[in-house]
């Protein structure tokens, strides 16, 4: 997917979840909007470049949203409204195996218990397919990419509603996007929550398939890149 023109500008700290200061080329101190309510560890560093984009919207009270951060190594997707927007787009052109032949993408569609799933794929005579889409940046230490960054009850209400898809007779995937170039694999971050890395191997036994992809990122554009193996 294209991405709007961004702007180049320095992190000057991150705070109340959703908002962030930088500090534009011309010296100019702003804040801006940060659409991302995870702990963003590994990709929040005060100093580091970011990149981000200005709303056509009049009414917004933040006309700045925060969209990449430089991590060293690679660029980094922040913007938690972006990986939906990919992976329905890498399916719709067949670039995941896995998902593909389906006649029918539908995104936001209702489903469990007052839940909306990310993505459902129909076709006639197959079982409806729901795919959950997790946006992943953590870094950690030992250069694998996990998923949450922070505890996440939400998540876990995901889990328990495709294994209910599956119980009901349809497909269900939980994809993890990793929005970033660096690092290798994808495990959960059992150091984190704990709750989730159990929920997510029960998930998978109980016939939920897990899939992990790479992203490629650049100033304009992220795209689907590779798969990524499952490290646990």
């Amino acid at each position: 997917m294209n991405l709007p023109p961004l702007t180049p500008a320095t992190l000057i700290r991150r705070y109340k979840r959703f908002l962030a200061d930088c500090a534009l080329a011309s010296g100019e101190i702003i804040t801006v909007h940060c659409p991302n309510s995870g702990s963003m560890r590994s990709c929040a560093e005060p100093g580091q470049p970011i990149l981000i984009s200005l709303s056509g919207n009049p009414k917004r009270k933040l006309p700045w949203t925060w969209e990449l951060y430089w991590s060293g190594t690679s660029w980094v997707c922040i913007n938690t409204q972006r990986p939906n927007a990919v992976v329905a787009e890498a399916i719709a052109a067949g670039d995941i195996p896995a998902l593909q032949n389906y006649a029918q993408l539908r995104r936001e569609v209702p489903y469990g218990s007052h839940e909306r799933v990310d993505v459902l794929l129909s076709s006639e005579g197959r079982p409806p397919c729901y795919v959950e889409v997790k946006s992943c940046t953590l870094l950690e230490d030992d250069g694998v990419i996990r998923f949450p960054d922070a505890v996440s009850s939400r998540a876990l209400r995901h889990l328990g509603a495709l294994t209910e898809v599956v119980r009901g007779g349809g497909r269900a995937v939980m994809l993890f996007l990793i929005g970033r170039e660096d690092g290798r694999g994808f495990a959960p971050a059992d150091a984190i929550d704990p709750a989730y890395g159990k929920a997510l191997r029960r998930a998978r036994t109980d016939g939920v398939e897990i899939l992990a992809y790479r992203t490629r990122l650049s100033p304009d554009k992220i795209s689907l890149s590779v798969a990524e193996p499952l490290l646990f």
